[in-house]
């Protein structure tokens, strides 16, 4: 199965959402929230991205996460990232009673897809509040693609999905790479040897990624958003692909907002006031690109 087959098989059923001038939507990807250890890439950024998180909510925007949300390969149990995690999957929990919630898998949470997973796994979360268990997801369900369209046919479409599609080793062949990560390459990174197989930590990876999606949403006439390489994407003229960069940089996280019929790339991070106090600052990094 070549990568424009992998790509159709993602939007086949892929639900549709609404695209109007007045939706908010937030895309963020690449969060790889792991149990806490010296491996958990996602604990530098965690209160840039609860600060953010916080922000979107408040702010009436739909969450949608584009896979690798959770680091699944490294380990071996949601219910420990959950934990370590709580507060984000309260916040998740808010956005969900809301119906304002949609969590796509990559391919280093591609379990998710299994039938029934949310259920047995992602039904609660232990509240630190309440000290008791709490309800998290009910009846959710983990995608592979999204799509958002309007109901005017002169404006642009946007699917959405996180990009290991153009990976014959992260996407077909996945046990296989899932094997190398969990026994191979975590031990080395914690000696600090990155993985060459990775479309985020090899340069050369990254770029043939890249080309293979942008290739399919141009030849295809498409608006393709991912994640995956953890390169954030959105070039002030018009372009057939985009990517949300990740929440896994050194100082920052980014993400593409969606807003009054536009496109922006924004990072979060720690930023100083002139008496030496932290706060968390939101930046506007490319945009607006419109759509509508």
């Amino acid at each position: 199965m070549s990568t424009a087959s992998r790509l159709e098989h993602a939007f086949c059923h892929a639900p549709i959402l609404p695209l109007t001038y007045n939706t908010k939507y937030i895309l963020m990807s690449d969060c790889h929230r792991g149990t806490g250890t010296s491996a958990d890439n996602f604990l530098k950024n965690q209160h840039l991205y609860f600060a953010a998180l916080k922000h979107y909510y408040q702010s009436g925007f739909t969450y949608i996460e584009l896979g690798d949300g959770d680091e699944l390969w490294e380990n071996r149990k949601i219910e420990s990232i959950i934990e370590v995690h709580s507060n984000v999957f309260w916040m998740f929990s808010l956005f969900h009673q809301k119906k304002r919630l949609y969590l796509l898998y990559g391919n280093h949470d591609i379990i998710k897809k299994r039938k029934n997973y949310c259920q047995k796994k992602c039904s609660t979360y232990f509240c630190t509040e309440s000290q008791k268990p709490q309800p998290l997801f009910t009846n959710l369900i983990f995608h592979e693609g999204l799509i958002l369209q309007s109901e005017t046919t002169s404006c642009k479409t946007l699917y959405l999905t996180h990009g290991h599609q153009a990976s014959l080793l992260n996407s077909t062949f996945w046990p296989l790479a899932q094997f190398l990560v969990r026994y191979l390459w975590k031990p080395l990174e914690n000696a600090g040897i990155l993985d060459p197989t990775s479309a985020a930590k090899n340069y050369s990876i990254k770029n043939r990624t890249e080309e293979r999606l942008n290739r399919w949403a141009s030849d295809t006439n498409r608006i393709l958003i991912t994640g995956h390489t953890h390169r954030p994407v959105l070039p002030e003229q018009s372009s057939h692909y985009y990517n949300t960069g990740s929440c896994v940089h050194p100082r920052c996280i980014t993400c593409i907002e969606i807003e009054n019929g536009a496109l922006l790339l924004v990072k979060w991070s720690m930023n100083a006031k002139a008496d030496g106090s932290l706060y968390v600052a939101r930046e506007v990094l490319s945009g607006p690109v419109c759509i509508l």
